[in-house]
């Protein structure tokens, strides 16, 4: 087995304790006590990679705030596809994001499929394998799910199935069944993420990455899933019922800010009242209009002396300039007679 005997061995010993546990309540040869030791075996590797699931959401969350960046770059460079990867690259590592942060789960689990597959195969051949021993290597060749033995493949040959006491029919039936489930699992928890958590009206090269993973992901599970085990279906049915279940949780409670999932979860929080929305300030409609008043008018003196404005429109005679207002009212000399003239006739 070379590199890979301590991860045999590891899951192997996983799988026996679990074993061990379920025996006490189950057929100890039963499929389903078998069956429940590989759904353990993932509940306890999915729960010691929760830090890299949360790595991937802050990764996740960094490329979508990062979105009008990349479109901008995007469009300065949109006829330089060199010039413009070089520059999303240079983005990346100023801020710190790694694209492939999404598939960090996936990338941790691969050890422990590999190694699962290959206790799976061992089982089969009736081989002991890790820890485990001849007598458990013969209980769980014997098991069956739903009439299919857990080391079964949808290609093998009628008389390897007829060995592990099953049918073809059985077989091919129970393992397309779910292919298809693991199929449309992993398709509607990418879909989530795509539809729900990001925004999808900024085409980026991660934005496309997630699309293609979106497709890439089902359709390699349904093709090479016919050469899986029985046990293996179980084990990546289960790991992507959890990672569905979990991201459901992540966005419904904590989404991006901006997508879909965040607008509706303040819909929510609306709803209940725990969340408070300040009413825009309104200007008042019914105000009084400012009536403009006319500036006073002044005189020439006025404008001279700084004395007092006198209202525009105001009545009265118009006082003659240096005058004021006493020269105003001062009377006018009568006009003399002529018995006042001087007699100029009698003088000599």
């Amino acid at each position: 087995m070379g590199i890979l005997n301590p991860l045999y061995d590891a899951v192997s010993w996983i799988i026996v304790q679990f074993h061990s546990l379920y025996g006490l309540v189950f057929d100890k040869d039963g499929g389903l006590a078998w069956g429940l030791s590989i759904v353990s075996l993932v509940v306890l590797i999915r729960i010691c990679l929760i830090p890299l699931f949360v790595k991937q959401i802050k990764s996740t969350r960094n490329m979508q705030a990062l979105q009008p960046k990349m479109k901008a770059i995007q469009e300065r460079y949109k006829n330089d596809k060199q010039r413009q990867s070089e520059e999303m690259m240079k983005l990346y590592k100023e801020t710190g994001t790694n694209p492939l942060s999404s598939c960090l789960p996936i990338l941790a689990q691969s050890p422990f499929f590999f190694s699962l597959y290959h206790v799976l195969s061992y089982i089969a051949q009736g081989k002991q394998v890790g820890v485990m021993s001849q007598d458990l290597v013969n209980s769980a060749q014997k098991a069956h799910i739903f009439g299919a033995p857990l080391a079964a493949k949808f290609t093998d040959s009628a008389d390897k199935l007829a060995s592990l006491g099953a049918s073809v029919t059985d077989v091919r039936v129970v393992t397309v069944i779910m292919i298809v489930l693991m199929s449309a699992s992993q398709f509607y928890t990418q879909r989530q993420l795509m539809t729900k958590n990001v925004d999808m009206t900024v085409k980026t090269p991660f934005m496309q990455q997630q699309k293609m993973l979106m497709y890439v992901f089902p359709i390699m599970f349904a093709v090479f899933g016919i050469n899986f085990p029985v046990g293996v279906l179980i084990y990546w049915l289960t790991t992507n019922v959890w990672t569905m279940g979990q991201q459901m949780f992540v966005i419904r409670r904590n989404p991006t800010p901006g997508s879909l999932a965040f607008k509706q979860r303040e819909e929510r929080l609306k709803a209940k009242g725990k969340l408070k929305v300040e009413p825009a300030a309104q200007e008042p409609q019914d105000a009084a209009p400012v009536k403009r008043s006319q500036p006073k008018r002044q005189t020439k003196s006025q404008r001279q002396t700084g004395g007092p404005a006198q209202p525009a429109g105001a009545g009265g005679t118009k006082p003659k300039p240096g005058g004021g207002a006493a020269a105003s009212t001062k009377p006018k000399p009568k006009p003399s007679s002529g018995a006042d003239k001087p007699n100029l006739s009698k003088k000599k």
